[in-house]
């Protein structure tokens, strides 16, 4: 792979079947957008270019192809039309073009790559990647002799020889730059759809003399994604992947089937990761941590050693810090817990800075939001918390300070200070059953309005 590779992404696509007014290659999958994962295996290619093929109007897939240069395909009449409006974007290229699509995201950069040198040992103007089926009946079927790719057949124009044979056109191609212009050039739309098809492109080269090769790949890679239904099924495939290569890197899973990663979750080792966890976008997990059952973790940094869960939610912009614990049913959202601070149970801490060694009572709430704006709330080191505290945000509480368990705290907290914010007990004995009685009488009374 000495040549500089281009390569092409068909992504023009209507993606009716989806029944969505989100473009079909911006539907999420693993917590990306599909189109980012084929750009992201594409990139470890290193290429010179790549060039993105979308429909008029879709600025928004445009979007996601920054900063790689987009081309419109004007009218929806095949694959061989939507490879050539890419010519021009390639102008000047001379190594391999590599075709790939935006809905086929499980293709791997293995596979790619597998194509790409096939094809440059080979001296091949076109290659294509191919795959065995148990059930190739959907499938365009590669024809090869004699380690020659001569042509593809449509499964609907396919005669009886042609249809037993099971390896299966993927889409995926690779053209030699030298001969792609001339190749899409030819395509016509002679054909019952009048569409131009790039997979025509193997027949012109054959007729050209040109030497056309196919490579087999795994199957599971391969599935397109035309539907929810599809999608669905690439995300399950998909999370199989990442499972996979999580475990073999030394994260332990309890019951992998529950556990939902997003492409870019990375952990160190011995992470020990319980049943029903999701991990959004954007989270990292260190060495030692444990996440207990049921937690839902994203846009986050979990320190070495930490103890997660269970039922436990960490939103976007919180930073656990070693050795800290969150308990069940606790919320951080924006919050930095530094080490060893605990929030074991039942709290919202929002926009939060929690002190090393804090202790963060049962029923605090971090009151962040005033109905016009986010505010922080500092709690400073080794300081303690009551249970059923409410901090009301812009405040601080300093380094060893003490509040009290049913505090409602709207100043600041100097170091060392014990903090009571509630109001004075009030207790009348004796009072207990008269009161009672004047309630149930109360409650009878308005029972026997209802009635008139």
């Amino acid at each position: 792979m000495t040549s500089p590779i281009a390569v092409v992404v068909l992504a023009a696509g209507a993606g009716t079947r989806m029944k969505s007014t989100l473009p079909k290659v911006l539907h999420p999958l693993a917590g990306w957008p599909m189109l980012r994962h084929v750009l992201d295996n594409v990139g470890r290619l290193k290429p010179s270019r790549v060039v993105g093929v979308i429909s008029p109007g879709a600025e928004t897939v445009a979007a996601a192809f920054a900063p790689h240069r987009t081309v419109v395909q004007k009218r929806p009449v095949g694959t061989g039309d939507a490879a050539k409006a890419a010519l021009g974007a390639l102008k000047g290229h001379r190594g391999p073009v590599l075709v790939v699509f935006g809905d086929a995201p499980l293709v791997t950069t293995a596979s790619m790559k597998k194509l790409i040198t096939a094809c440059a040992r080979a001296k091949a103007a076109v290659g294509v990647l191919g795959f065995r089926s148990a059930d190739p009946t959907p499938y365009g079927r590669l024809i090869v002799r004699d380690g020659v790719l001569e042509k593809i057949v449509e499964s609907k124009d396919a005669n009886v020889a042609e249809k037993a044979v099971d390896l299966c056109n993927s889409g995926v191609m690779c053209l030699e730059g030298g001969h792609v212009a001339a190749l899409l050039g030819a395509i016509r739309n002679d054909n019952a759809k009048h569409e131009f098809y790039l997979t025509d492109a193997v027949g012109l080269a054959r007729a050209a003399g040109l030497r056309t090769i196919a490579v087999e790949g795994d199957e599971a890679e391969f599935q397109g994604i035309n539907s929810r239904v599809e999608l669905a099924v690439a995300e399950r495939a998909l999370q199989e992947r990442l499972r996979t290569a999580a475990m073999t890197a030394g994260v332990t899973m309890t019951d992998p089937d529950t556990v939902w990663l997003s492409a870019d979750t990375r952990f160190a080792s011995d992470v020990t990761i319980g049943p029903n966890v999701r991990f959004g976008p954007g989270v990292s997990v260190a060495t030692g941590v444990q996440i207990r059952a049921f937690c839902d973790i994203e846009g986050a940094r979990i320190g070495k050693g930490a103890l997660i869960g269970p039922f436990a939610r960490i939103r976007p912009g919180s930073d656990v810090g070693e050795d800290v614990h969150i308990g069940n049913f606790v919320e951080l959202k924006a919050t930095r817990m530094a080490r060893g601070a605990k929030a074991n149970h039942l709290a919202y801490l929002g926009d939060s800075d929690i002190g090393a060694s804090s202790n963060i009572g049962a029923g605090t709430i971090a009151v962040n939001y005033d109905g016009y704006g986010k505010h922080r709330t500092v709690v400073g080191a080794e300081a303690f918390i009551g249970s059923n505290s409410s901090l009301i945000a812009p405040v601080r509480v300093g380094r060893g300070a003490n509040v009290t368990a049913g505090s409602v705290i709207t100043e600041d907290v100097p170091a060392g200070a014990v903090a009571f914010g509630r109001a004075r007990q009030t207790t009348k004995k004796g009072r207990a059953a008269p009161l009672r009685a004047k309630l149930k009488e109360r409650a009878a009374a308005a029972k026997r309005a209802r009635k008139k």
